[in-house]
C-alpha cells in the first residue's frame, strides 16, 4: 500500500443558505423604454446596458427580476420604483 492510499482527508463542508428576496418588474402598457431604463439605472443601481436588457426581457417575457438581495435593501428600492409609475414588487 503506498502512501497516498493510507492517508485519507475529511473535510467538513458547511453551507449557509441564504433567502434571497427579488424585485421582479412587471410590464405595462404606460411607460417608455426610456422611463424604465432611467428609474432601473437611478434606483437599482443598474449600468445602462443592464437597464437596457431588463427592460426588453420585461417588455418580451412580462416580467424580470431586476434585482436581487436583502429586503431591507429591496424595499425602499421597490418603493421608488413604485413611486415612479413602475410596476414591482418584492418576492
Amino acid at each position: 500500500m503506498s502512501t497516498q492510499e493510507k492517508v485519507k482527508e475529511k473535510v467538513a463542508v458547511k453551507e449557509k443558505v441564504v433567502k434571497s428576496n427579488e424585485i421582479v418588474l412587471y410590464n405595462d402598457d404606460v411607460n417608455t423604454f426610456d422611463h424604465v431604463i432611467d428609474c432601473l439605472i437611478a434606483t437599482c443601481e443598474h449600468t445602462p446596458l443592464q437597464a437596457e436588457q431588463c427592460s426588453l426581457i420585461v417588455h418580451y417575457n412580462g416580467k424580470c427580476t431586476v434585482k436581487t438581495g436583502d429586503l431591507k435593501d429591496l424595499k425602499p428600492r421597490c418603493t421608488k420604483l413604485l413611486e415612479l409609475g413602475l410596476s414591482a414588487e418584492i418576492i
